[in-house]
C-alpha cells in the first residue's frame, strides 16, 4: 500500500475546500469525527451509553442502601465524634 506524503494530502484537502466550501467544512470534519468514534465504540463495545446504565445502576444500589439503613435519600452518614486514631498492628 502506497504511502500518502504532505503533498498528496495538501491535493486532497483543496479539493474537498473546492468541493464543499469554507462553510461546510467544519461541520464535515465534526460529522467524520463523531462517525469514527461511533464506529470505534461499536466496535469496542463501549460508550457513553454503558457508562450511563453503570451509573443509574449504582444511583438505584445507593437509594437500596441509604433506605435499608433508614435515612432519607441524599443524606449523608454522620461523621464521627471523635478524630481517628492510629492503629498498629501487632
Amino acid at each position: 500500500m502506497p504511502n500518502i506524503g504532505p503533498l498528496e494530502l495538501a491535493i486532497v484537502f483543496v479539493i474537498v475546500l473546492l468541493i464543499f466550501g469554507p462553510k461546510r467544512l467544519p461541520g464535515l470534519g465534526r460529522q467524520l469525527g463523531t462517525g469514527m468514534r461511533e464506529f470505534k465504540d461499536s466496535i469496542t463495545g463501549s460508550g457513553k451509553n454503558d457508562r450511563d446504565d453503570d451509573d443509574e445502576d449504582y444511583r438505584d444500589d445507593r437509594a437500596k442502601v441509604e433506605s435499608a439503613l433508614g435515612r432519607p435519600e441524599g443524606e449523608k452518614a454522620p461523621l464521627a465524634d471523635e478524630p481517628a486514631r492510629e492503629h498498629t498492628p501487632r
